[in-house]
């Protein structure tokens, strides 16, 4: 089989190294029987993988919660014990890549196949919630979530809640309707590592449980406040930048290919569009810190494609192609490729809208 062919999906993930234990972007290419990965030199894939993921006898563990800064990540481990771990972007895209990935594993195996289809995620956040402004809500020392020593199986948590009381706290706050909803709501809060499961039956259900049933709303599962979110508001100034910044509605999200206003090399970010009020922020996908690596304001931006034709006039390198300019209202040039003409396509859309 020639690596090009039977293409069943590609895009960016960040990989954990082997040797040197960092993380790392990718080209991922998914075939029928492995998946390849590529590195990005100077704004280009290489023509040639840098490595190969057989998936013959492969099994793979989504969520994983080895890594509690990563609450995306996927794992795989071949027939040979080899243990890979990638991270994409969203919750979205982590379940749609497991998805894709668990399809080629089981391929032989239609009702499987067909099972798995029928799986797949439709949680999907209400527009108008914020999830900064509810877990803010969530720490208040009058209103917020009281945590308590809980015991279980004769282990005693410190400060921790129930999945009960949560589920009680966010329908007597009004940020859902119904307990359905507010389980729904507490699965996304745990997705993204503003809580995080403690204790033996919360583990198991987030370990084992279908992407409905991974949060219990239930007197005797256990939760706790992720360490992420002291380290994101450790100042009040990062707090008025989550509140002011990072309050509106996620549109968009996805990895895109950034050159450096300095050094002008090329660098895959995360980038995040926001709505009310209207922002483009993008984040290092290599680390663990959840804050944004930049962002900027979409009021009087303009945004427009580049013809691949001759390489534009402040773009540097062996660029891919499929890119596109973003001019602050400021006058500070973005220059930001896509995976496709389509990708670029939706993104310049995407912010048209809210420019």
């Amino acid at each position: 089989m020639q690596e090009g062919s039977g293409i069943l999906r590609e895009g960016f993930l960040v990989k954990k190294g082997h040797v040197v234990h960092n993380w790392k972007a990718r080209w991922f290419v998914l075939l029928q029987d492995r998946l390849l990965y590529y590195k990005l030199v100077r704004g280009k894939k290489e023509p040639s993988p840098k490595g190969r993921i057989l998936l013959d006898g492969c099994t793979i563990t989504c969520p994983c919660l080895e890594y509690e800064n990563r609450p995306l990540v996927i794992k795989l481990k071949t027939k040979t014990s080899t243990e890979y771990f990638l991270n994409p972007c969203s919750q979205e895209e982590r379940d749609s890549w497991a998805l894709d990935i668990t399809g080629a594993i089981h391929a032989g195996n239609p009702v499987q196949v067909q099972q798995l289809h029928l799986m797949k995620n439709s949680f999907k956040l209400p527009s108008n919630i914020s999830l900064n402004h509810i877990v803010d809500k969530m720490h208040d020392n009058s209103n917020g979530m009281k945590l308590i020593p809980n015991t279980e199986q004769g282990n005693t948590y410190k400060e921790s809640f129930t999945g009960s009381v949560l589920v009680d706290w966010l329908i007597s706050n009004h940020f859902t309707a119904s307990r359905l909803e507010a389980v729904t709501l507490a699965s996304v809060l745990m997705e993204e590592n503003f809580i995080k499961p403690v204790g033996a039956r919360s583990v198991e259900a987030m370990r084992n449980g279908d992407l409905a049933e991974q949060f219990l709303d239930d007197s005797t599962a256990l939760y706790t406040f992720a360490e992420s979110y002291k380290k994101k508001i450790s100042s009040k100034e990062e707090l008025h930048l989550n509140i002011l910044e990072l309050s509106g509605t996620i549109v968009k999200q996805g990895f895109l290919i950034k050159q450096g206003h300095k050094r002008k090399n090329w660098k895959v970010r995360c980038f995040v569009l926001r709505a009310d009020p209207a922002f483009l922020h993008y984040y290092d996908p290599t680390k663990e810190d959840n804050r944004p690596v930049g962002g900027f304001s979409l009021r009087g931006c303009l945004v427009s494609a580049l013809e691949d034709n001759g390489v534009p006039a402040g773009v540097k390198g062996n660029v891919q192609g499929n890119l596109f300019k973003i001019i602050t209202k400021n006058d500070l040039h973005y220059y930001i490729q896509g995976s496709s003409k389509t990708e670029r396509a939706d993104w310049i859309e995407a912010i048209k809208q809210l420019t």
